[in-house]
């Protein structure tokens, strides 16, 4: 018998130590994920934005999150073969499918100050002058600092 009683006391004082513990309520966990806004008069590419070989032009976007934004990557390929990424309801004219020769191929990340919740990214993107014309995707990611990541995907032509 006192080893049962020896054993309910064990638990319940277990199960008293273990109520005081409380998770850190100061830093709660961020669930939500990071805006990417291409709303503004001046932002730029927007959907069925064209631009010029051999010219440069200036990428121009807001990103917001609610904690803590962390980097922001570019992803620019053609679209030749007619496959989708857009994420906007209207759609552009799109030419023939084709070959690509040359085709412009952009891959690059914009990391982002510590502390950030909101951003207006300017970048001046050069378009080489001899890459195909066409059809292209100009894939933005903006990344927070917990990992949440929201892409948005713009259908873009080169001329």
């Amino acid at each position: 018998m006192n080893k049962f009683r020896g054993g309910i006391l064990m638990l319940l004082s277990c199960a008293a130590l273990m109520a005081g513990c409380s998770k850190d309520e100061a830093s709660p966990v961020d669930e939500t994920y990071p805006v990417i806004d291409i709303t503004a008069a001046n932002a730029f590419p927007k959907q069925c934005s064209v631009v010029e070989r051999g010219k440069s032009f200036t990428f121009r976007a807001t990103f917001s999150d609610n904690v803590e934004l962390g980097s922001v990557s570019v992803d620019v390929h053609h679209n030749f073969d007619q496959h989708s990424h857009s994420t906007e309801v209207s759609a552009c004219e799109m030419e023939a499918k084709k070959v690509a020769n040359k085709p412009f191929l952009l891959i690059q990340d914009f990391p982002l100050a510590a502390g950030l919740t909101n951003h207006v990214l300017e970048k001046e993107i050069a378009v080489p002058a001899d890459v195909d014309p066409g059809d292209y995707h100009f894939l933005v990611r903006v990344t927070d600092k917990a990992g949440w990541q929201t892409i948005k995907g713009i259908s873009i032509k080169v001329k």
